[in-house]
């Protein structure tokens, strides 16, 4: 029996999936890549279009597409604030929509499908580490909801979809996550303080800089995520990846001044409504259930993606919304 696949990627050129589609590639899967080019970039992908076994498709999840696939990794969606509060409607759209689209599709032709949750689930936790039993803390009426809530639907029409078709699915929530190929404009606090670093502007930190993230590099998080759809299928999840070493922004801050040698200076904003104050993963069940943890330490991930935004021509990348 053949171990080759073809898989689906919804979100395949954006920052997470373009590094899922090169593991897969090499693997000498068939994989499909799915975008509609919002906040990714083709560049992510550009490398991979000569590969005979890569296929790039722009296409919108919410919209039905008719493939024949084995696997399908959910992974559309704009995940930083700016973004996915510039266009709330579609953002929910875009979780609820694909969801189904993508449920569909495993359903007609009995295929695995994992779908990239996240930690925003928890919303602003009570808890702390969070684990996958912890049911959230999230305002349903603020802006950030239109994610929160777009991806716990999708976890239920996740869970729906197993339980009333036999849909084999695969949940994993992920954690602040940060790497090459993230967009400059992106609006994620590591893509922007690596920016603002790099030009010699001020920081900009949202509050004191005493919130918590804890940030895990894109190869560790790729390798959890591909553990989890290759696992049994009597493990389907919910399972939290990220990297459970927990730093302040402000500390955040100071690394990426210290490893970019700028002169930047630390500015504060008021916090945004609804913004968590702490944010770290408990990983006992990924370790136990997929034998997973990071490797990679802030320090040096941060080295490794500094390089990278070095090597590229920021006037490249255009923003996908005034919002970042």
């Amino acid at each position: 029996m053949s171990t080759i696949k073809r898989i689906l990627v919804t979100g395949g050129a954006g920052f997470l999936g373009s590094h899922l589609c090169d593991r897969l590639v090499a693997g000498g899967h068939d994989v499909i890549c799915l975008d509609n080019f919002f906040t990714s970039q083709k560049s992510n992908v550009a490398h991979l279009l000569g590969n005979p076994n890569f296929e790039l498709i722009r296409h919108d999840v919410t919209q039905s597409i008719w493939l024949e696939v084995d696997e399908i990794y959910n992974l559309a969606c704009p995940a930083a604030p700016g973004h996915y509060q510039y266009n709330p409607i579609k953002t929910m759209k875009t979780s609820v929509m694909g969801a189904i689209n993508v449920l569909g599709m495993a359903k007609r032709c009995n295929a695995k499908v994992l779908q990239a949750s996240t930690s925003e689930i928890y919303g602003d936790p009570e808890v702390h580490p969070q684990p996958e039993s912890y049911k959230g803390s999230v305002n349903t009426l603020g802006p950030r909801a239109c994610y929160d809530e777009g991806k716990r639907a999708a976890e239920t029409l996740f869970m729906d979809y197993h339980r009333s078709n036999g849909v084999n699915v695969r949940i994993v929530r992920i954690f602040n996550t940060y790497g090459p190929r993230m967009h400059p404009f992106d609006g994620r606090v590591v893509s922007n303080f690596i920016r603002q670093a790099m030009r010699g502007e001020d920081i900009t930190i949202f509050g004191d800089g005493s919130q918590t993230r804890s940030f895990c590099y894109v190869s560790d998080l790729v390798d959890g995520i591909m553990r989890m759809m290759d696992g049994p299928d009597s493990f389907i999840g919910p399972v939290n990846l990220g990297n459970p070493d927990e730093f302040t922004i402000k500390q955040l801050a100071e690394q990426v001044i210290e490893r970019t040698g700028s002169k930047s200076k630390l500015v504060h904003r008021p916090l945004p409504a609804d913004d968590p104050t702490q944010r770290q993963p408990d990983i006992a069940l990924a370790k136990s259930r997929l034998g997973w943890e990071p490797t990679i330490k802030l320090r040096d991930g941060l080295g490794k993606t500094i390089e990278w935004f070095n090597s590229i021509d920021i006037t490249n990348y255009r923003a996908p919304t005034p919002n970042y």
